[in-house]
């Protein structure tokens, strides 16, 4: 491996753009600190070109603008592997915008891979074992350990001579024009909200059919969790995990000794945050029972069935092709054709994650499967 090189200020920052706007293409990824913060932000970047490795660290440069017009330059291909992740985590924390991407691990799927983590990729491919030891490193920590930094430098090294091995299968199946289009859907995936929702212990409450007091308490303690992970600056699992809230709101304990028989309850948490528990307890028994949750709209059952029959085409088309069912097409854009019912093939062309190389491919097979439920 050769010696990775940091860049940790502005002035390093814009000497190394100057470097990748004369690279045909570039390998990326990112490491966040999802594990170990309130908050998940991306703490490193790591971009490698033909011939050198960049870690580039977001918690020490200033200003990441520069770093914008590469991604969105056309004429310089982003190589990433399971890119989703990567676009939505920098289109969330530096607004960059995506074009002309490559993602090694969809790649993978369009050619039948069954296994196509980056890992046993490598493995396949180049006889190279990944040192997956600092997955759960704490990117977030400065300083960062040489070890970790070799492990995060070896995630973009050898990707332009995997999406090269992957390019060449893919011309020799001709789906290189399916994987284009499917390239450009992930330039397009917005990232998730991050945003705290106080309803959210409804996700908890409604599967396992909590009372209307016990989902009261529920609710308080939902409340205090997140209280707790912001001050201690925590991924809210790590404080209390769904399991345990779900088992607090059944129980209701009202004694310390009660609350520390609760499974799963940590002791650490017990300590210092006890008396905090048991008050949330106590409010959620006397308060009113929270109002019901957001009423979902109902799905028409002729839709329900469009789309049962939309999904078993899928499957048998995924199963000819040897891919798994979302490479033929998403379940969101599935949803969507159920929904309007079209007529036409023209009528599909605005569909989300349904471009012209699936339009053409299977928007026929599709007019066939709705035609029966028109008969």
């Amino acid at each position: 491996m050769r010696p990775y090189i940091y860049i940790d200020t502005d002035d390093r920052l814009r000497a190394l753009i100057d470097m990748l706007f004369r690279a045909p293409r570039l390998a990326l990824d990112t490491e966040s600190n999802s594990l170990h913060a309130y908050r998940e932000q991306v703490c490193l970047i790591q971009i490698s070109t033909s011939e050198n490795d960049y870690l580039v660290d977001p918690l020490a440069v200033n200003d990441l603008t520069p770093l914008a017009p590469v991604m969105a330059d056309n004429r310089i291909e982003k190589i990433i592997h399971a890119a989703e992740n990567d676009v939505m985590a920098l289109r969330r924390d530096f607004n960059f915008t995506f074009v002309n991407v490559f993602d090694t691990m969809a790649a993978a799927r369009i050619c039948g891979y069954k296994t196509v983590g980056l890992s046993p990729l490598l493995e396949r491919h180049f006889s190279v074992r990944l040192d997956k030891s600092h997955q759960l490193d704490d990117w977030g920590a400065r300083p960062l350990e040489h070890d970790s930094l070799m492990y995060a430098q070896m995630d973009a090294h050898y990707l332009g001579a995997l999406r090269d091995k992957l390019a060449s299968e893919l011309t020799r199946l001709g789906r290189c024009s399916e994987a284009r289009e499917t390239f450009a859907d992930l330039c397009m995936v917005a990232p998730t909200d991050s945003r705290f929702d106080s309803e959210g212990y409804w996700r908890i409450a409604l599967p396992i059919q909590l009372n209307a007091r016990q989902t009261a308490v529920l609710r308080e303690l939902y409340l205090l969790r997140d209280q707790i992970a912001r001050a201690r600056n925590l991924p809210v699992f790590r404080v209390l995990q769904d399991k345990t809230l779900a088992s607090l709101a059944r129980k209701a304990p009202q004694t310390p000794d009660d609350l520390l028989n609760v499974s799963d309850m940590p002791i650490a948490l017990f300590d210092e945050y006890g008396i905090e528990l048991l008050d949330a307890i106590a409010s959620g028994l006397h308060a009113k029972p929270p109002p019901p949750p957001p009423v979902q709209p109902s799905t028409e059952p002729l839709i329900v069935d469009r789309y049962t029959a939309l999904r078993d085409w899928r499957r048998a088309k995924a199963h000819e092709r040897g891919v798994d069912t979302d490479v033929i097409i998403s379940k969101e854009a599935l949803w969507e054709i159920a929904t309007r019912n079209p007529t036409l093939v023209e009528d599909m062309r605005d569909i989300r994650m349904f471009g012209a190389w699936r339009l053409k491919t299977y928007g026929d097979d599709i007019l066939t499967v709705l035609q029966k439920f028109r008969k």
